[in-house]
């Protein structure tokens, strides 16, 4: 398995590899034996949030790894519950992953209260400023907010991370997305994928490879970043191997009308 690896470029000069790897509910030593198998596949982003209670075992799973801080890509993601406390919340996260800053903070949902998005989004540009966060951006957050915090701000969130997969695939969303420079990050493409679909298992016969990794392809090849999570070393190490095959026009197209 080589460890060839594609980035999309964020605003600062910031290389974010097109795969990561996932890491909601895998805690404990399961968690850090995880990411430490993902790390040794060749996954080089790890998506972590201060929600899913993981963030010692991921720091000390990159440490083990024997890689360099700067070759790994780290996200985690601000709870909305945490609005208001972003300043010790990003001191926490940093201090649990042992780590000076974060390549990506994220606010992970659009707090309950409206109002309170702008002033979390001026927190984490704060936060961007002063070193502890390389990049910032949102997640579950609609194109029409996304544009609120564009507007009060003039500084676009570097990424939005929502559900997707091939049966949520939607043309227009991920254009709004291109139009105003966000990176669309897709995360559960699995669980809101049938693999057994006849589509996805004649394109992934045609190619020598399995369903799940045509499904990771598509979002490579639509320059969308993707994070599937796994706790199974050989399915880790086989969401990690699909730099060996592309899909055609004519299959993306395939593959985009299953969301019909």
């Amino acid at each position: 398995m080589g460890h060839e690896q594609r980035n999309v470029l964020l605003p600062g000069d910031v290389r974010m590899p097109l795969l990561g790897f996932g890491t909601w509910q895998v805690t404990g030593k399961a968690g850090y034996d995880a990411v430490l198998a993902a790390l040794d596949a060749g996954y080089r982003h790890i998506d972590t949030a201060t929600m899913y209670g993981n963030e010692a075992e991921v720091g000390r799973a990159v440490r083990d790894s024997g890689l360099r801080r700067e070759d790994v890509f780290i996200t985690t993601k601000l709870p909305p519950r945490r609005v208001g406390r972003e300043g010790e919340t990003i001191e926490a996260s940093l201090r649990a992953l042992d780590m000076a800053y974060v390549d990506l903070w994220l606010i992970h949902w659009p707090p309950s209260a409206p109002a309170n998005s702008i002033p979390a989004w001026r927190q984490l540009l704060a936060a961007r400023d002063e070193g502890l966060a390389r990049a910032v951006g949102v997640s579950n957050y609609r194109t029409a907010q996304i544009d609120e915090l564009i507007q009060a701000t003039g500084e676009t969130p570097a990424v939005n991370q929502i559900r997707w997969g091939p049966f949520l695939y939607d043309r227009r969303r991920h254009a709004e997305h291109q139009d105003r420079g966000v990176v669309l990050e897709g995360y559960s493409p699995f669980n809101t994928t049938d693999l057994a679909d006849p589509v996805l298992t004649r394109i992934a016969a045609a190619h020598g490879v399995s369903p799940a990794q045509v499904v990771l392809r598509w979002h490579i090849d639509h320059e969308i970043v993707v994070i599937p999570k796994s706790v199974t070393p050989q399915r880790i190490r086989a969401n990690a191997d699909i730099w060996g095959f592309s899909l055609t026009a004519e299959e993306m197209r395939d593959i985009d009308a299953l969301a019909r």
